[in-house]
């Protein structure tokens, strides 16, 4: 009977989220309409695809456990982060100036986005190598969460869970594009609200309820980690230091990912902005910082990190002894979470391959239907080679390839250490030139292969992808203003044309109001 709920539910899951995708199609018919939505996306719509676009099942399984384990109760901090630096701030600072630019410079990617701001083919094609290589890991990662989740609940092979997953979010994206995947991820946003608050809850409860369980975290010692007693439950746990390290990379970076920038480029109208930061912010205090929370008390369940830091969120679930329809909104949440993140990836990585490397570059002619349908073939590339990824690391017996699991970290890192600081300044900046931009990317993505694959080279603090993905960031926002500073100025016609768009006057200067 348990089993029969969980099949039921997710068979109504993956049923709702097809049928979007087929209803979505009379919007995937243009470049235009099937990357960006026709750039008319609402405000619900927009935060929803941003936030889960934000949360995978990397975060609720891995870095919720991980962090949760290393840092204790403090982990909520990380959550509370990404939804003031990761979202509020976000979309405050990126959210208009990225809509107007991006339409007035006709850019739907972000490597498309710096060709035209900065007049450069190279920084394009550059910016797409970039994007391309990094998603790839990236999106082979969505996949590692689920694992011992699907297994425990469902007990059969994980491979049909990739196969499933893999199958169903490429139906609905190659169907209905950016639309489909907007509507999906704003129900697959829904579930994801309501299913950590009820799994907290009851993970809480399994513990005595909330002082109880906080009073237990008081008593755990780890002498490996800290001699400070209670140092996980107090306010900045054992290690502030690595604590802040994990909220930059984890926030910040959201400001440099394309497939989270790109929500910007389909935003409708000016009021959608003020209520897109509202409901985004909010979705990620619940999600992110219930996550964290929730990872906060793994050390109170006995053998939860055996079998390694994955291992501890299902631990909890599986020793809260949670109902079988709560175990079902469990697996439906992390399949969400993942599914989400994977669409919105798919549609960065397979737009971007086809608007900024190949039209142009290999394919000299290709018009908007044409575009479509290769755009359409790559998403069928990506999920297949990030879905055989994950299947290699699971069935292997090579320790070597379990690093892939810890490529997120360093996919966040390069693209955002080699994004974030151009991308900003571009919008901003009059004074930002290409050859700050090319120095940006060099620098970003080149520490972060440097420290997968030379670790050794580098202090113990930023041996972890995670505190050096953070210094490429903080380093690109200084590197980017000083080469810009010593470098050849920019062409003044093109950056006045660039920046005309912020004075248009609609009923008021449009850097004020879309409408």
């Amino acid at each position: 009977m348990d089993l029969a709920i969980k099949i039921i539910l997710l068979v109504l899951f993956f049923g709702v989220m097809v049928g979007v995708g087929i209803y979505c199609r009379k919007n995937a018919t243009d470049v235009n309409g099937f990357v960006l939505g026709g750039r008319s996306v609402g405000p619900w719509l927009t935060a929803f695809a941003y936030g889960t676009s934000y949360f995978s099942a990397v975060i609720f399984i891995g870095y919720a456990g991980q962090f949760g384990w290393k840092f204790g109760i403090a982990s909520t901090w990380i959550g509370i982060g990404n939804a003031l630096i990761g979202s509020l701030l976000a979309w405050v600072i990126l959210g208009r100036r990225t809509r107007i630019m991006t339409q007035h410079l006709s850019s739907s990617t972000m490597p498309e986005f710096f060709g035209k701001r900065f007049d450069s083919k190279g920084l394009k094609i550059g910016a797409s190598m970039i994007t391309f290589v990094f998603l790839i890991p990236y999106t082979a990662s969505l996949y590692n969460g689920l694992s011992r989740l699907f297994s425990m609940a469902f007990h059969i092979d994980y491979v049909w869970c990739i196969v499933a997953m893999s199958v169903l979010t490429g139906i609905y994206v190659i169907a209905g594009g950016y639309m489909a995947t907007a509507i999906n991820d704003f129900i697959q946003g829904i579930i994801m609200l309501f299913g950590i608050v009820a799994v907290i809850a009851a993970v809480l409860m399994n513990q005595g309820g909330f002082m109880e369980a906080l009073n237990g975290l008081a008593q755990v010692q780890d002498p490996s980690v800290t001699n400070t007693p209670g140092a996980f439950n107090s306010f900045f746990g054992p290690d502030p230091l690595g604590l802040l390290g994990v909220v930059i990379l984890t926030s910040l970076g959201t400001w440099g990912l394309p497939q989270m920038v790109q929500k910007f480029y389909a935003i409708k109208h000016e009021r959608d902005i003020k209520k897109g930061t509202i409901i985004s912010t909010a979705f990620a205090l619940v999600v992110a910082g219930g996550c964290y929370f929730l990872g906060g008390f793994g050390r109170l369940f006995d053998g939860a990190a055996e079998g390694g830091f994955d291992n501890i969120i299902p631990t909890m679930l599986e020793n809260s002894n949670l109902p079988a329809i709560l175990m079902a909104i469990v697996v439906i949440l992390v399949l969400s979470a993942s599914m989400s993140t994977l669409s919105s990836l798919v549609i960065a990585s397979s737009s971007t391959l086809t608007i900024d490397l190949l039209k142009g570059n290999v394919i000299k002619k290709m018009d908007d239907k044409k575009q479509v349908r290769v755009i359409r073939v790559f998403i069928v590339v990506f999920i297949a080679i990030s879905a055989l990824i994950a299947i290699y690391q699971t069935k292997s017996s090579n320790e070597s390839v379990k690093f892939i699991a810890q490529l997120m970290g360093i996919s966040w890192g390069a693209l955002a250490g080699a994004f974030l600081a151009p991308f900003l300044y571009g919008l901003y900046w009059k004074k930002t030139t290409k050859l700050a931009c090319w120095v940006s990317f060099i620098f970003g993505a080149g520490i972060m292969l440097l420290n997968l694959f030379a670790k050794q080279l580098f202090p113990v603090f930023l041996q972890s992808p995670i505190n050096c993905g953070a210094l490429a960031m903080i380093a690109g926002l200084i590197i980017v203003p000083v080469v810009s500073l010593i470098s050849p100025k920019p062409d003044k016609k093109l950056i006045d044309d660039a920046f005309a768009c912020y004075e248009k006057e609609v009923p008021a200067k449009q850097k004020n109001s879309l409408d």
